[in-house]
């Protein structure tokens, strides 16, 4: 099975182009900055940087509605392949093809945090972001636990 998640941030607005012909298709490109779970050995969180390519309606909607530090979940899968470039050398490409793209965080919560981050660098973005600013989600009242949620 190729199936893939992943929750990160747009390192830049997306890259839209139509495809040509009778039936022009919506094509999105963009990176997502990934946290890996665990620190390096000096303390510093690193990240992963993964090329994603949406279509159609899925590219129409990044189109529409993400910019550069969006925080996504997408799911999709992953799609190999290769080129040869203008030199003549054979390029091998790795991208995850977008299934399904929600957003991550509340607007209120990614408005907040780019009026603090203001036009800075992904690092100090992701420094920011582990800061208490609201994620958007209710807290569970004390007790629910014990009765259960009403989808069980």
């Amino acid at each position: 099975m190729n199936k893939v998640i992943l929750v990160g941030r747009l390192t830049r607005d997306p890259d839209i182009r139509y495809t040509q012909g009778d039936n022009s298709m919506a094509v999105a490109r963009y990176t997502l900055a990934v946290d890996r779970r665990r620190a390096s050995a000096d303390g510093q969180r690193e990240a992963d940087f993964i090329g994603c390519v949406a279509f159609g309606r899925q590219a129409e909607f990044a189109e529409r509605y993400l910019h550069q530090g969006t925080k996504l979940v997408v799911t999709g899968r992953i799609q190999t392949g290769s080129y040869t470039n203008r030199d003549g050398q054979k390029v091998y490409t790795t991208d995850v093809v977008v299934e399904d793209q929600e957003f991550a965080e509340s607007k209120a919560a990614s408005e907040g945090r780019q009026q603090q981050a203001g036009p800075s660098s992904y690092s100090s973005r992701r420094d920011m972001a582990s800061e208490d600013i609201g994620d958007g989600f209710m807290n569970i009242p004390d007790g629910v636990e014990d009765e259960g949620l009403p989808f069980n």
